[in-house]
């Protein structure tokens, strides 16, 4: 499978590679919760989004909601801590980043899922990941997007205030400490015209 995706003139001459981690910056959220962005850490994010949508074995799921079974809207692909990830980029991010937040962190790294948002009616609701540790543990979600932006949004969790961060082309968030815990993140639908995103999400073990 693969979809069109214009990024921009430098991004598509760029080689896929990793820019340095040290401009990367933080919001405190509260209790705990915390959020890191690097804008245009990963370059060369459309040739990535390309071989990622084109070699990723992207797979449908249906899930129970209420009384019925729905589509899930996007493509996913989970990778195990053991798996080969698609695209030798991806390993050399996941070690980046375990390196940059060893001493928060304290464990590195793992796991890999990888979402595929073809258009604007893909989506995925409000939600923490709390399947596993993150329920009862502070630890860090990181998420690579390449292809087009699309708004991630962040409310605290029983309501408040809304943040706004578009992502694509290579750029880095990081949702630390509570976060997981004490705010939602969703990727909501949009009835404009949006091209195709791929987003990665590296997690350490135990989380979901």
């Amino acid at each position: 499978m693969s979809g069109a995706v214009q990024g921009s003139l430098l991004d598509d001459l760029e080689d896929v590679g990793l820019r340095s981690l040290s401009a990367t910056t933080r919001t405190e959220l509260g209790d705990g919760a915390w959020l890191d962005v690097r804008r245009g850490w990963l370059t060369g994010s459309g040739r990535l989004f390309e071989r990622l949508s084109r070699d990723v074995p992207w797979r449908e799921e249906r899930r129970q909601m209420y009384d019925r079974v729905v589509d899930v809207p996007r493509l996913l692909c989970f990778y195990d801590e053991e798996d080969p990830l698609p695209d030798l980029v991806l390993p050399a991010a996941r070690d980046a980043l375990t390196t940059y937040y060893a001493e928060e962190l304290g464990e590195p790294f793992r796991t890999a899922g990888l979402c595929y948002y073809r258009d604007g009616r893909d989506s995925v609701a409000w939600h923490g990941d709390r399947i596993g540790r993150g329920s009862t543990e502070d630890t860090m979600v990181a998420i690579v997007s390449v292809g087009a932006p699309r708004p991630l949004l962040l409310r605290p969790r029983g309501g408040g205030e809304v943040l706004r961060y578009p992502l694509g082309l290579g750029d880095l968030i990081v949702m630390g400490g509570s976060c997981q815990r004490t705010w939602e993140h969703a990727v909501p639908k949009t009835a404009k015209a949006v091209g195709p995103r791929i987003s990665i999400q590296f997690r350490p073990r135990g989380v979901r």
